[in-house]
């Protein structure tokens, strides 16, 4: 009869292992979700630095059609220069009054050139805007005809015959688009730079 009521622990050691079991399980189970999130996180802030690069190593501007020059009077240097700029595709909208252009020659120290500037500085100009919606923004499916007043540079500064000049267009954001060109043997009204 004392066998019978002697204590069985044999059930209890089994719950005993089960619990721990799923206190495993579930502290298992909080860690893989913690990691899987900081993996998440890792990669989601991996992209926007890999777009981040990609949006400022492109260029936002790049050229339409051709670099036009005009002659002065006397058909000696070049007065001025015409030159149409449009978005990249895909890129973002470029603000031409956060925009350089910067002008070099050999005759001319890099000049930073800034839209609208006051009369007695150096500035370029936009004379025409195509399928504008009225705003100095350049978006999607807009060119913009930019004029270069190159007899603003002032002092002796000019491009002659056969000079190579370089055009640097630095938006705000993204890479700079650098055009050269050199003026032709002979200065004429009306020029298309190659």
């Amino acid at each position: 009869m004392f066998n019978k009521l002697q204590k069985s622990e044999k059930g209890f050691t089994g719950l005993e292992a089960a619990i721990v079991l799923v206190a495993f399980v579930v502290v298992a189970a909080v860690f893989s979700y913690v990691m899987l999130g900081a993996g998440f996180y890792t990669t989601q802030k991996s992209q926007e630095v890999v777009h981040t690069g990609v949006k400022q190593a492109s260029s936002s501007v790049e050229l339409s059609g051709d670099v036009m020059a005009r002659g002065d009077n006397g058909l000696t240097e070049i007065d001025s220069v015409t030159l149409f700029l449009q978005l990249t595709s895909g890129g973002s909208a470029v603000d031409m009054n956060k925009t350089l252009i910067v002008v070099s020659a050999p005759d001319i120290s890099p000049v930073d050139l800034k839209l609208g500037a006051a009369a007695d500085a150096v500035n370029f100009a936009i004379a025409d805007k195509f399928n504008d919606n009225g705003d100095e923004l350049i978006d999607r499916f807009e060119k913009f005809e930019i004029t270069i007043n190159l007899n603003a540079i002032g002092g002796a500064a000019s491009i002659t015959p056969n000079d190579q000049f370089q055009l640097e267009i630095k938006p705000p954001q993204g890479a700079s688009y650098t055009i050269q060109r050199q003026a032709p043997p002979s200065i004429g009204a009306i020029m298309t730079l190659v």
